[in-house]
């Protein structure tokens, strides 16, 4: 299986509800590196996963639409939890889309987000 891995951040502000989450349950501000990987088993005819610039100006256009905002004011997002593990799924989906992943010949799609040097978290699916 060939990979490519491609990286932006993005900050945000947001909440939680549930007593699960602490203080966090009030206001804050988090700051993310994002890492996305995009699998197949065979490299394409140029030789290439996939294009790089392509993958990563659509993560930074993916990232845009999330950074600098707080999510709780956000109606895509209202009444979730906007975990670090959620968020993962909202931008792997959102550059699925942008990409159309499918129809080029990729198979999977890892996206990582690192709350810090010692926690992230990732979700990854099938394409």
């Amino acid at each position: 299986m060939f990979s490519v891995t491609v990286r932006d951040h993005m900050m945000v502000a947001h909440s939680f509800r549930g007593e699960v989450f602490g203080p966090a349950q009030r206001l804050h501000g988090a700051t993310f590196v994002v890492d996305a990987t995009l699998y197949r088993p065979e490299l394409d005819a140029d030789g290439i996963v996939v294009d790089i610039g392509l993958v990563t100006g659509e993560l930074a256009a993916v990232v845009a639409g999330l950074n600098y905002r707080n999510l709780d004011e956000d109606p895509e997002f209202a009444g979730v939890n906007t975990s670090t593990e959620f968020l993962a799924k909202a931008v792997a989906d959102r550059l699925v889309d942008r990409i159309g992943a499918g129809e080029r010949g990729l198979t999977r799609v890892s996206v990582t987000l690192h709350e810090s040097h010692v926690a992230w978290a990732t979700y990854e699916r099938d394409l």
